[in-house]
């Protein structure tokens, strides 16, 4: 066996026709060809899958029941295989809470440097944050009402794990009586036993006095005594109204009382209830009813429907038809009247309600007609209150269509509490860092050790050094343009692929095998050379990178080349010319070549289409039907106005990350979808759009898998198995045995083999194996 080489023979996997193939280890190989010749079987499916089996192989039968198995490839044997690793042109987690920062594990390194070098500003006064002195939380607690019932508590474990007897024993010989358990007044000799694997709030109760003026001294021993059992920190609960005020003799601001109980990292996360804004849970944005979908026609009547949700309303209902009747007799207004020519007072009241001014009207629930004299609700808090209130999942559905995406008011969309943001390192808290792109934050990471003093600098030196790291291999991979704070949901397949590649290189793995689909897709041809510099560097730290690509520049740059074909599916699956590129282009029999060397090309038309005009308008005149947006700002786009035409060919073209998707997709598709469709899509915030009227839907086609069944097939997912399946049906055997079309499909009892419950395999998990 050749040490420096990987090779395959007998490759059988999809349309591959018994492939053998010798490729170099340590090189950079570009595996190309037509579409459905066979690259990505030969690449992901035989040497990837063979490389990971094998890996996994090496691991006990214990561990191997947790690991998703690849099927051994239909090959007849691959030599010179390492430890294979695949980076995939899916996109990364769509959960809400993924962020770029969090996906590159850059966040957790900030959120510890925030913890350990960041400092408290109060928010009332602008200035650092001091501790505060036992005589200072005295009088704080001596300016309550009189009589007030207290409770003083010292926090001895705030959301930790563990059964703390020990404690519980020693607090008991201390002298100690009663302690706070999750919340939970207990005798210390009578605390339930506690699960050591849930994280529990306890806290000793130290004294429990009324607000006097004569108990300043006995407030001076119990305060004292609280902060040296819990490390610093108070807990004043009020008796009467359960309301618990933090002091702390770190952290607190004297002017305005503003506290915070601890830095610690988990403070610094949006997916911990420490740090997570309580408004929004850490989600940055919040869900209100939107004006333009309750109205989404103003040139629409009252009568007419204009009111969208009270109009088609679910369960049917005259109520509300009769309520907006009576509203705009009130305000002397006629229900003929389209919504845009009513003043708007009026609109507001119709709208939000008429807030303690009684309004008499008369409502009609489909029995019987009845009169009444009451503020009138209005019309948004009216589907807040049955959104909020209802249990019918169904109504919630129909109500969330009008529902948009807003960022939260109390966190301007940071998504962590004030008191977190209210800790900073050179002017900035953690949320203001996470919004600068990635080639701002690491100019600014790289300059802060100039603005930190000498211990603190001691402190943040490795954590620095983590992070500009990353931040560097991001940037080197072209991806500069995208903030640390940027929804890992809101990324291309192109951009999460690029990611998954930056932190590979951080991981500095040696004698791996890597293997790529496509990662040119997405790239401008300005960072295509900032990635294939960054294949280059992974290859050169000693590892073998496989790139299935059909890009020009990534052909040129391979170390060897091997291109698929001739044709694609069943005239695919033959290694057409292999070599470096230099051999690889005298072939003749190859596609890729003719097109790279010129003899064949794309050719440019010579006439251009004009596109559809109004109906009755001259084409002199130049009315198109267009679709024109205005004022679109989602993400990185500047007030952008632009206009769609249609019945031709557009093309959005730009640099990687100027904002075609957002203006595209996720400002176009989303509002066309959400209005045209009924869908429940939130788009990216933009002043109006025009033009609409002109189109019955839109389909956004994209590279996401179209079936999520094992079952699903082309056949299925066209539609054309349903005729096939009917063809079956009336074939005069079929009718004379009474089968329908139900006994020729696979995902139904009756027609389906019921071995196999219709998936034409049976899985036998044999994990030891």
């Amino acid at each position: 066996m050749s040490q420096n080489k990987i090779i395959v023979r007998g490759a059988r996997e999809h349309n591959l026709k018994n492939v053998t193939v010798e490729m170099p280890r340590d090189q950079l190989v570009v595996i190309t060809g037509l579409s459905g010749s066979g690259k990505s079987s030969l690449a992901f499916d035989t040497i990837y899958a063979e490389g990971q089996r094998r890996y996994v192989e090496s691991l006990s039968s214990y561990a191997r029941q947790f690991l998703d198995q690849m099927e051994k490839p239909d090959v007849d044997g691959i030599e010179g295989l390492s430890p294979a690793i695949s980076i995939e042109q899916k996109t990364t987690s769509r959960n809400p809470r993924s962020t770029v920062g969090t996906v590159t594990e850059i966040y957790d390194y900030m959120r510890l440097l925030w913890a350990r070098v960041g400092v408290p500003y109060s928010p009332a006064t602008g200035e650092p944050i001091t501790a505060q002195t036992v005589s200072q939380m005295v009088d704080k607690i001596l300016e309550m009402k009189e009589e007030t019932k207290i409770v003083l508590l010292a926090p001895i474990a705030r959301g930790k794990k563990g059964e703390y007897r020990r404690e519980f024993m020693d607090l008991r010989k201390k002298g100690y009586q009663r302690v706070r358990v999750d919340g939970d007044m207990h005798d210390i000799s009578d605390v339930p036993s506690l699960d050591k694997n849930i994280k529990h709030d306890i806290e000793v109760v130290v004294d429990r006095l009324k607000v006097r003026s004569d108990i300043q001294s006995r407030l001076d021993e119990s305060i004292e005594a609280c902060l040296e059992l819990s490390g610093g920190l108070l807990y004043v609960l009020n008796s009467d109204t359960n309301e618990r005020t933090v002091y702390s003799a770190n952290f607190a601001c004297p002017v305005s009382g503003f506290t915070i109980d601890e830095i610690e990292p988990r403070i610094f996360s949006f997916n911990s209830p420490y740090g997570a804004c309580p408004s929004c849970d850490g989600l940055g944005v919040k869900q209100d009813f939107d004006v333009s979908l309750v109205v989404p026609d103003e040139n629409k009547s009252l009568r007419q429907g204009a009111i969208l949700p009270w109009a088609n309303s679910f369960p049917p209902s005259p109520y509300y038809m009769s309520a907006l009747e009576s509203i705009a007799k009130f305000f002397d207004v006629a229900p003929t009247t389209p919504w845009k020519d009513i003043p708007e007072d009026i609109q507001q009241a119709i709208l939000y309600g008429t807030g303690n001014k009684p309004v008499k009207m008369a409502y009609d629930d489909g029995l019987r007609r009845y009169e009444t004299k009451k503020p009138f609700e209005g019309v948004i808090p009216n589907l807040e209150r049955r959104y909020r209130e209802t249990s019918s999942h169904k109504v919630r559905e129909e109500l969330s269509r009008f529902l948009s995406v807003s960022p939260c008011e109390s966190c301007g969309g940071y998504r962590l509490k004030p008191e977190t943001l209210a800790v900073k390192i050179n002017k900035l808290h953690i949320g203001q860092a996470t919004d600068m792109d990635i080639s701002s934050a690491l100019e600014w990471f790289e300059n802060l050790p100039k603005k930190l003093k000498k211990k603190e600098n001691e402190i943040a030196e490795k954590i620095l050094k983590e992070i500009c790291e990353r931040l560097t291999f991001l940037n080197n991979v072209g991806l500069s343009y995208l903030s640390l704070g940027r929804g890992a949901g809101t990324l291309s397949g192109g951009e999460s692929q690029r990611i998954r590649l930056a932190s590979q290189i951080g991981a500095g793995l040696t004698g791996v095998l890597y293997v790529l689909d496509e990662p040119s897709i997405g790239l401008h041809q300005r960072d295509n050379d900032r990635l294939l510099t960054t294949l280059k560097r992974l290859r050169d730290l000693g590892n073998t990178v496989i790139v299935v690509e059909h890009d020009e520049d990534a052909i040129r740059s391979a170390d060897f080349l091997i291109d698929m074909g001739p044709g694609a599916g069943i005239h695919g699956g033959h290694v057409v010319a292999i070599g470096t590129p230099e051999e690889v282009m005298k072939s003749k029999d190859s596609v890729t070549v003719d097109y790279l060397r010129g003899d064949k090309f794309i050719a440019v038309p010579e006439k251009r289409r004009n596109g559809k005009r109004i109906t009755g308008v001259s084409k002199k005149s130049g009315q198109l039907k267009a679709i024109q947006i205005t004022g679109a700002h989602g993400n990185n786009l500047q007030h952008v106005d632009a206009t769609f035409p249609l019945g031709v060919m557009t093309c959005v073209t730009g640099v990687s990350g100027s904002g075609k998707s957002t203006l595209t997709i996720d400002t176009l598709f989303k509002v066309m979808s959400q209005r045209l469709m009924g869908a429940r899509q939130f788009p990216e915030p933009f002043e109006s759009i025009t033009g609409l009227e002109y189109v019955d839907k839109v389909i956004d086609i994209d590279q996401s898998p179209i079936g999520r069944t094992p079952r699903s097939n082309p056949a299925t997912y066209t539609g054309a198995f349903n005729h096939i399946r009917d063809w079956y049906a009336k074939l005069p055997e079929a009718k004379a045995r009474g089968y329908e079309p139900g006994r020729f499909s696979f995902n139904v009892k009756g027609g389906r083999c019921e071995a196999c419950k219709g998936d034409g395999v049976i899985k036998i998990e044999m994990h030891f194996l």
